[in-house]
Order: C-alpha cells, then structure tokens, then sequence
C-alpha cells in the first residue's frame, strides 16, 4: 500500500504514491525515470547515489522516501542548465581528465557541489572530509581534487553558479 508524496524535484514539483520505506534512490529512477543517480552499494557507503536535500549532500539508497515528503531533491541532472550548458565543476572535470568509468562521477560531482555551494574557498583538508565517502575504483582523485580546486577559483569570480537549485 503506498503514500502520496510530493517532492520539489530539480526545481519542479512531482507528485506520486509509493511505499514508505521505498529508498529515494529508486523513486528517483524508476517512478520519475532520472537514471544519473547510481546504485553502488545500497548501503550509503560508497556515494554513487549521492543527491542533494535541501543543498545537503546525501545517499539516496539509505534515504527512504517517506523521510522526504515536502521536500527539495536536486540530482546530478539539476547541474547543467536549461540550454545544456555544463556546470562550471562539470567543465573543470573534463579539463582534468576526471571521468574514466564514468560511475561514480553523478555522485562524486553532487558531494563535491554541496561542498563549494556551502564553502567556496575549502582547503586541502575540506575537500578530503567532504569527498571522504565518495569511492572512485579508477582512482582519480587527485585529479577530483584539482578539478574542485580550479573551480573554486572560477567561483571567485562568479559565484552565481552555485546558488541552491
């Protein structure tokens, strides 16, 4: 037996009935057909289905959706703009060659945003607790790392950019 939900979703609002204890991460892909957001461990430790609540950074695997009613969610989709434009962090991943499998990176990119959204300035030491719970099994990141930084530096200059979605 389901609940009716609702959820403001990358800035639109959605309405639906599903179970209680449904996980976030599979409302997200499969009752309102978003697939950025990855399932790795189902158990919130390796960050593949990172998204944002309210501007805070959480595993949706281990987040049932009834802890969410009324709520803003914003995915690794939220990122770019309406015309396609990529975000300035997703621009600087390409630049330093982040992505090589590619599955972690919808995760990785929505940490590392919640993080120069709430610190546009962060040490060494930021980036490592904010990225901490994000697993890379390609092993980029120092590379991560460089392209947080870089765009930190773009974010000094404009920090439109990373205002809530």
């Amino acid at each position: 037996m389901g609940i009716s939900m609702r959820i403001r979703l990358n800035g639109e609002d959605k309405q639906f009935e599903v179970d209680a204890d449904t996980p976030l991460l599979w409302v997200i892909r499969d009752e309102l057909g978003l697939k950025g957001t990855k399932f790795g461990c189902g158990k919130g430790l390796c960050g593949a289905c990172t998204v944002h609540l309210n501007g805070i950074a959480i595993r949706s695997c281990v987040t049932p959706i009834s802890a969410v009613n009324n709520q803003s969610i914003s995915t690794i989709e939220s990122l770019q703009d309406a015309s396609g434009e990529l975000h300035p962090l997703q621009k600087n991943w390409v630049k330093h060659n982040v992505p090589q499998c590619g599955y972690c990176q919808p995760g990785q990119l929505m940490s590392a945003s919640a993080l120069l959204a709430s610190n546009p300035n962060p040490s060494d030491s930021d980036i490592d607790t904010a990225m901490s719970g994000n697993i890379c099994r390609c092993g980029t990141y120092s590379r991560i790392k460089a392209a947080i930084k870089d765009t930190a530096s773009d974010m000094s200059v404009d920090t439109s950019q990373f205002t809530e979605i």
